[in-house]
């Protein structure tokens, strides 16, 4: 009677242990690397010049007028003897905005070549002109570092006020709905000509001549949907908004007035925009004017 008693317990533990046995084999994977490694859609930060670095810039003192500044926040062109950037090019996604506070820590950039002269905070004081962001306080809030980095003076330009905190914000404000509703950005912003008008009236020059106040500012925009491999995803039919405004207190607060195509920008400038994008599709999306909404 026991032997059979035992027996029968035997035969129940093993049907017990092919029971979790079976479970455990069609269990649903659950949140690990595998999973997130298959995530496409996830925001991340991507190089600032993935779609090319528009004047071939190199860090080179030889090259004063066109010296690479590379910073994990954004990448510009420097031109020492004008104590502004030609151009700033940075990426916008999610995974760059936080809850970081405005530092307001302007300050001269001391990774610049030694010797050069430092264009600091006060640089600009009583001109009538804006410390003006090319890449913007408001795009990087991850930390304090992102948003100090926003702040040194390599990457400002003396901006007239209604454009900087009008015209310019607009655009900036605009920019980042776009990255609310899944979108991420290649942004690449810079100025031109010498000559501008703020509210103290018209200068050329700030800082005893060490800052060109420039006569135009522009910016160029590109639209991709969250994603990876970004220079290859770019089509005909992706969005560019590209902009040019005159650097003058008079300007209207409507940046879509002001838009103009990539090829126009490229003429005043003589900068190859988005290079690392193909050749043909370049031909279209940098012909266009958009005309897409702007709010």
């Amino acid at each position: 009677m026991s032997r059979t008693i035992s027996r029968m317990l035997g035969l129940v533990l093993l049907s017990s242990l092919a029971i979790s046995c079976s479970k455990e084999a069609i269990e649903p994977a659950g949140p690990g690397v595998g999973s997130q490694v298959a995530d496409s859609t996830s925001a991340t930060r991507d190089n600032n010049l993935a779609l090319g670095n528009p004047s071939g810039a190199k860090t080179d003192t030889k090259f004063y007028w066109n010296y690479l500044v590379t910073k994990s926040q954004y990448s510009l062109s420097y031109h020492r003897d004008r104590g502004t950037p030609n151009w700033v090019s940075w990426h916008l996604s999610s995974a760059w905005l936080g809850s970081t506070p405005r530092q307001d820590n302007f300050g001269p950039d001391n990774s610049l070549p030694s010797g050069w002269y430092r264009v600091s905070s006060s640089s600009y004081s009583g001109s009538g002109f804006d410390r003006g962001h090319n890449c913007p306080s408001a795009d990087r809030t991850g930390s304090k570092a992102d948003n100090s980095a926003t702040f040194l003076m390599d990457n400002m330009m003396p901006q007239a006020p209604n454009n900087n905190q009008r015209t310019w914000a607009g655009l900036e404000n605009y920019c980042r709905t776009l990255v609310n509703a899944g979108n991420e950005l290649y942004i690449i912003a810079g100025s031109y000509g010498k000559g501008g008008t703020g509210s103290a009236g018209y200068k050329t020059t700030l800082d005893q001549g060490r800052v060109t106040v420039p006569a135009r500012c522009w910016k160029v925009v590109v639209v991709l949907p969250v994603g990876s491999n970004d220079a290859a995803r770019v089509t005909s039919s992706t969005r560019v908004i590209a902009i040019d405004t005159p650097n003058d207190n008079g300007i209207s607060t409507t940046w879509g007035s002001y838009r103009t195509s990539v090829d126009a920008i490229e003429k005043a400038t003589g900068y190859d925009l988005l290079s690392a994008v193909s050749a043909s599709v370049q031909a279209t999306i940098e012909a266009r004017v958009d005309n897409g909404p702007t709010s």
